[in-house]
């Protein structure tokens, strides 16, 4: 996926391991913006994995920009996608403000100056298409148009968390990160938080260990979230574990046994 104002925002598929791409929709709003773009492939107790994929993108007509597919059925526009506030967005920094739960449902994080929330898709929520999102409020950094939530993950139907702060103010660690125990309802802040804003998260199962990732370094939580403790220093954008990657084309490879509690 790449994120732009109106048609800059394009989704491209690869069959060959990334030899050729081909185009599959691009986005036709021209105040559109697409921040996420998802798989599920665990199935968080699902029987069957339905491999579902949700593409986010910030709020056009007073909803959220939301499609979903399954994979070899295509992308649809979701009509049950969550309603917005004004002046509230979905943030692109890590591709992490959207996490999907399989056939469930998903789950997207928000800031801006209306935000942040916690918005649990409507299916995921109630098991109902036809109700309404469900919004939790969210004890991280608000205000202004930088702050909000930037990523979120979860490790189990249950346990999760979300990070992010103000990305102006990357020194700053309040309200940088907040653990849930109960899929997304409730949340509650780090008692001892990442030591700066953060724009990812990920649950990294070989060490047993939630990592979070910002501009001013990285953080490793070993008790669900509730205390961090610095890894390193380093200008960091994303995770898809055990790698990170930052600006300038730097990448690094987390040890496992660097880490371990």
């Amino acid at each position: 996926m790449s994120a732009g104002p109106g048609e800059q925002s394009r989704v491209y598929k690869t069959t060959n391991g990334c030899a050729h791409w081909t185009e599959e929709i691009r986005n036709s709003e021209k105040d559109g913006f697409w921040d996420a773009l998802a798989f599920q492939t665990r199935s968080f107790g699902v029987r069957r994995d339905q491999k579902t994929g949700v593409l986010i993108g910030d709020p056009v007509h007073g909803r959220f920009d939301t499609r979903a597919m399954t994979l070899g059925q295509g992308w649809f526009i979701d009509n049950a996608s969550c309603g917005s506030r004004a002046d509230e967005s979905a943030f692109a920094a890590s591709n992490s403000s959207v996490f999907v739960f399989g056939s469930h449902g998903y789950i997207i994080g928000t800031g801006g100056k209306g935000g942040p929330r916690i918005l649990l898709s409507p299916l995921l929520a109630y098991g109902d298409r036809n109700k309404g999102c469900l919004e939790a409020s969210v004890p991280v950094a608000s205000g202004n148009d930088s702050s909000g939530v930037f990523s979120l993950a979860f490790r189990d139907r249950e346990h999760g968390l979300a990070v992010g702060g103000d990305f102006k103010k990357p020194n700053d660690p309040s309200g940088t990160a907040a653990w849930t125990a109960d899929g997304g309802r409730h949340w509650t802040a780090a008692a001892t938080p990442p030591h700066g804003y953060r724009s990812a998260v990920a649950w990294y199962p070989e060490a047993k260990a939630w990592i979070a990732a910002g501009t001013n370094g990285s953080d490793v939580s070993h008790d669900g979230g509730k205390t961090w403790q610095p890894l390193d220093d380093g200008n960091w954008n994303a995770l898809s574990m055990p790698y990170i990657v930052g600006p300038g084309g730097r990448i690094g490879k987390l040890r496992s046994d660097a880490i371990k509690h």
